[in-house]
């Protein structure tokens, strides 16, 4: 059934961008396909069917991964969670997207960012609201926007710019990054969410060093809670194994 369902998502994307493209016969090689279609895709109208046949395609794919549950996790010290997996599968109220400041996407299909990866797992009405908000404009590093979960286990995605590293890390950067944590925490809180999830912000192709970015990402979480009479419970998501040490050394400290 998947198969079918995307084997006419894909014929469409391809009739719309007027491709000349030979579908594949494996199912794996279809599943490529799509994921580079959807990718490029940029966000103009497009038949609600399709969206539909999306909905159906994803909700079903979703079923066949381990959904963890954020409440079944363990508490590394009051209200913070240190988790090591796929934040497209974590039932949380809230995921955080690291973006860029275009705010709509990666629209690079090699990338293994997590823009790339949330995208392709909620579906294209993800980048159609990101579009919707932002209309043309950017999103300010440290600041924020606020899209439906879509077909993922979540409410929702807010989207976040980290900033970049040219060089090497400026107190300008230190304070972007702080406030990436920052800002969108305090969202939650006030809007009364009960948990969030939030990836290595910056780490990743930004360049941001993992070693210094742990320090101003706790620091800021804390800062945060502080503030508040809160239980919400914050997720430090990371995906891969050195990133989990990196963090597992700041705890244990």
């Amino acid at each position: 059934m998947k198969s079918e369902i995307l084997l006419e998502i894909v014929k469409y994307l391809i009739k719309e961008g007027n491709y000349e493209l030979k579908i594949p016969s494996s199912y794996k090689e279809l599943k490529k396909l799509y994921k580079m279609l959807v990718n490029l895709r940029p966000p103009i109208f497009i038949d609600e069917k399709i969206l539909k046949l999306e909905d159906t395609y994803l909700s079903l794919n979703l079923k066949d991964k381990i959904i963890t549950d954020v409440n079944d996790l363990e508490e590394i010290e009051p209200n913070i969670i240190l988790w090591l997996g796929d934040i497209t599968t974590l039932k949380c109220d809230i995921i955080v997207n690291a973006g860029n400041n275009r705010g709509l996407g990666c629209f690079n299909p090699e990338h293994t960012c997590i823009d790339n990866v949330i995208h392709t797992n909620a579906g294209m009405r993800l980048r159609l609201e990101c579009n919707n908000i932002l209309k043309g404009r950017k999103i300010a590093t440290g600041d924020f926007i606020v899209c439906s979960g879509y077909n993922l286990p979540c409410q929702k995605i807010i989207t976040t710019v980290g900033p970049q590293i040219i060089s090497k890390v400026t107190l300008e950067d230190e304070k972007n990054l702080a406030n990436c944590y920052k800002n969108v925490l305090e969202y939650a809180i006030k809007n009364n969410y009960a948990s969030i999830a939030f990836p290595s912000i910056s780490t990743g192709l930004f360049a941001y060093p993992i070693k210094k970015a742990k320090f101003i990402v706790y620091n800021s979480v804390k800062e945060v809670l502080s503030q508040y009479n809160t239980n919400i419970k914050v997720v430090f998501d990371v995906y891969s194994e050195s990133n989990y040490n990196e963090y597992k050394r700041l705890f244990k400290n």
